[in-house]
Order: structure tokens, then C-alpha cells, then sequence
């Protein structure tokens, strides 16, 4: 019998949530099957089988877990045996059908109508089913309730319950039904305190560990930072150009494809190169200044947002670049992130121009001291050279900590990574 333990996935996490089963409760699993998806505060990861054998879960999806608990088990196969079955046969006589019997000596009504104060042998009801149904004695509770709450006319209620008594249908029918008074509009207050005729459906669950972390952490950057956003456009077009023209050929000599975030990264290993307060955090009275340029890439998973870091980026080609970050998008939809792919970056770059975004401002990463925000592409008139002239652009947005970097500083800043991406041959000559 092995256990299946929740893993430790770093030295700061105490805890975790068993996310999800990708196993049933004794199915036959192999060594190194998925079995369990388990969740931090940073980070998703699937848990595999350690051997073969049939698996038998004790905890259910939801909880959350200390490192090393144990959520189940495998039992080797040879152990697992279907339950012993008595040979016993019931004999025929011995079998009696109570249901049949209850029915048997069951009176002719409807419990569901009747209320709990009715004796069991109900009194003749007249054959005239408005008198009847109308008798609050032969109300149930609920429509009773009802009626008391909303004041409806129980005289112009018709039941189409048995015997002609009124349902909670039959007075929702004649409220919605019923026209509506001529007198004044009932005011603001009075329509807050009117109580709600049908409760509305909701769905409630928990927050994941992931999602917590992303609303601690948004929280802390507007109240620990002073976050200013400076805005910008660039004319794709040249890069757009550049990266039709060389695509198939990056595509058959790297075996990845050329996109826009490799250039973005380059230009801003550039920037930062020349502002080095935007590549800076503080650590309580210290300004902090990174000599490395660690690049966090923001990335939408299903389980929330994830940011992680290409390290020494100004060392890395196009194509190092391409296939880090195809490397990453592997390991979120296999759930396999690790916490140190997540660490240590120095700033960030998040593109919400791939769900449509036209223009936002970014919020910062914690503890760094800028983030960059892409945005769609889309063709604008725009002069050049006094013509009117269209070309593909797209807004940016620097949003940096004002305690750290100077107004003057960010606006230039977002200016160098404007110039590098109108005209990428300067990141080819790295001028």
C-alpha cells in the first residue's frame, strides 16, 4: 500500500488545495499517471502515481491540505479483490414488499398539499373548489407566506391544484398576470424594501489559493506603491513587415515561431539598460538596482494570471526568447509551473491586446518597480511627413512606483522602447 501525499513545492509553502481529482476512487492507474491537481498561492501542479495499483481516495477535492498529508492511497493490484458476496439465496417467501404494502393502507391524498396540522382523515371537501381553495385552513405554509408577503388577492387567485386548491405556481402566475395599480410610482425606498418575489440563482465557491494570492497582491501594490501610468503609440508597421518577411524562414531554421513578444522583451532589456530606476525595487530604505534583467511575460490561465520570468533575457536571442516562452505555455496547460520558474523578476511586460484590450493601465508586480502594457493592433489614419498616411498601431502603457522612478524618467524610458519597436533594425545592431 502506498500513500499519496500532498509534495512540498517550496520552503515558504505550508499549504495547498486539493484542486482536483484526474483519477476516480478505484480506477486502476500506472507509475507516472496524473492522478490529483493540487493549487498554492503561486503556483498549479499535477501530482503523479508513484507505482501501479488501484486508487482509493480519502479526501475529496476543495480542501485545503498541509505538506504531507496523506489524500489516498494505491493498493497494489494483487491486493485488490472484489468484496466477498454471500451465496445465500433470500428465500422468495421471506422478501415482503413493504412498498407495496404502505401503499395499500396509503388514504387517497396529496401530502404535498396538505398542511402538517390537517388530521390524517381530512374532512369532505364542498365541491366547489374556489370555497375550498380559498380557506386558509388549506393553504399550505409556503402560499400562505407568499400571499401574506406580496398581498395578493386570494379571491382572484385560481388553483390548479388538486381538488382546486392554490399553489405557489398559481399565485406567481396571478402576480405577473395581475395589472398593474394606477397609483404613484412606488419611491426608491420602498422598492429597496420590498422583499424579492423569486430568489434569484447564484453559485458560490471558494476562492482558489492562486486567486487569493492575485487579490493580496493587487491590493498590496495600490496601498504599499504610488502607481502613475505614462501612455505612448507605436507604428507597427515596420516590425509587422520585418516579421512577414522573415517568419517561415525563423519558423524552418529555430522550429519556433517569430512572434511580437520576442521584440517587445528586446526593446525593453534596451530601455532598461538606459533607466535603470525602472529595473529597481525597494527593499525598506534601499533602493535596490538589478545589474540582470530577469523579464516576467503575464500569462492568462485557467486558474487565474501568472507571470513567468525569462532570466538574463539581454543574453537571449529571438529565438531563446520564442521558445521560453512556448516552453511556458506548456508547462501552464499541463499544470506543471513550478514556483522558480515564477521568481525573482525584475519587470514585467502583460499584453492584453490578445483578448482586445484597446487601452489600460496596467497595475505594478510587487516588488518591482514598473510593468509595460501591450494592446491591440489596429489601423489608424495618422500624419507623416503632413500626410495623412494609415498605419497598424498600438497604445502602450508604463505603469511605474512614483518612489522610485521620476516622471521624466518613465515617459523617457517608454519612449526608447518606442524607438526600438518602430525601428527594429536597431535591436538587430543593439544601437
Amino acid at each position: 500500500m502506498t500513500d499519496i501525499k500532498i509534495p512540498g513545492v517550496g520552503e515558504s509553502v505550508r499549504e495547498a488545495v486539493l484542486a482536483q481529482w484526474l483519477k476516480n476512487d478505484g480506477d486502476h492507474v500506472h507509475k507516472d499517471d496524473p492522478i490529483l491537481v493540487i493549487e498554492t498561492d503561486k503556483v498549479s501542479l499535477e501530482v503523479v502515481a508513484e507505482t501501479d495499483g488501484v486508487l482509493h481516495t480519502q479526501v475529496s477535492a476543495g480542501k485545503a491540505l498541509p505538506i504531507g498529508a496523506v489524500v489516498g492511497t494505491l493498493e497494489p493490484e494483487q491486493e485488490s479483490a472484489p468484496s466477498a458476496v454471500s451465496s445465500e439465496k433470500t428465500s422468495p417467501a421471506a422478501i415482503k414488499p413493504p412498498l407495496i404494502q404502505a401503499e395499500e393502507k396509503q388514504p387517497d391524498i396529496h401530502p404535498i398539499d396538505v398542511p402538517a396540522d390537517v388530521p390524517a382523515s381530512p374532512p369532505h371537501i364542498p365541491e366547489n373548489p374556489p370555497n375550498a381553495s380559498t380557506a386558509p385552513d388549506f393553504l399550505i405554509p409556503s402560499v400562505r407566506r407568499l400571499i401574506e408577503r406580496t398581498g395578493a388577492d386570494i379571491s382572484a387567485v385560481v388553483g390548479t391544484g388538486p381538488d382546486g386548491r392554490i399553489t405557489k405556481g398559481d399565485v406567481l402566475l396571478y402576480l405577473e398576470d395581475r395589472p398593474a395599480p394606477s397609483a404613484q410610482p412606488a419611491t426608491t425606498a420602498e422598492c429597496a424594501a420590498a422583499p424579492s418575489l423569486v430568489d434569484e440563482p447564484v453559485t458560490r465557491t471558494p476562492m482558489t489559493p492562486i486567486r487569493q494570492r492575485i487579490a493580496e497582491r493587487l491590493v498590496q501594490a495600490k496601498q504599499q506603491t504610488a502607481i502613475l501610468t505614462t501612455f505612448n503609440e507605436i507604428d507597427m508597421t515596420q516590425v509587422m513587415a520585418l516579421r512577414q518577411r522573415y517568419k517561415d524562414a525563423f519558423q524552418k531554421v529555430h522550429g519556433v515561431s517569430l512572434g511580437f513578444m520576442s521584440f517587445f522583451i528586446k526593446a525593453c532589456v534596451a530601455a532598461l539598460k538606459d533607466f535603470p530606476d525602472i529595473n529597481a525595487s525597494i527593499e525598506g530604505r534601499d533602493v535596490v538596482y538589478h545589474n540582470y534583467y530577469h523579464i516576467g511575460v503575464a500569462v492568462g490561465s485557467p486558474r487565474g494570471l501568472v507571470v513567468p520570468v525569462i532570466r538574463h533575457a539581454d543574453r537571449m536571442s529571438f529565438a531563446d526568447i520564442e521558445t521560453a516562452i512556448g516552453n511556458f505555455v506548456e508547462k501552464i496547460q499541463a499544470g506543471k509551473l513550478t514556483l522558480s520558474d515564477l521568481e525573482g523578476g525584475t519587470f514585467t511586460i502583460s499584453n492584453g491586446g490578445v483578448y482586445g484590450s484597446l487601452l489600460s493601465t496596467p497595475i505594478l508586480n510587487p516588488p518591482q518597480s514598473a510593468i509595460l502594457g501591450m494592446h491591440k493592433i489596429e489601423k489608424r489614419p495618422v500624419v507623416i511627413d503632413d500626410a495623412i498616411v494609415i498605419r497598424s498601431m498600438m497604445y502602450v502603457a508604463l505603469s511605474y512606483d512614483h518612489r522610485v522612478v521620476d516622471g521624466q524618467g518613465a515617459v523617457s524610458c517608454l519612449k526608447r522602447i518606442k524607438e526600438c519597436i518602430e525601428a527594429p533594425e536597431r535591436l538587430m545592431m543593439e544601437v
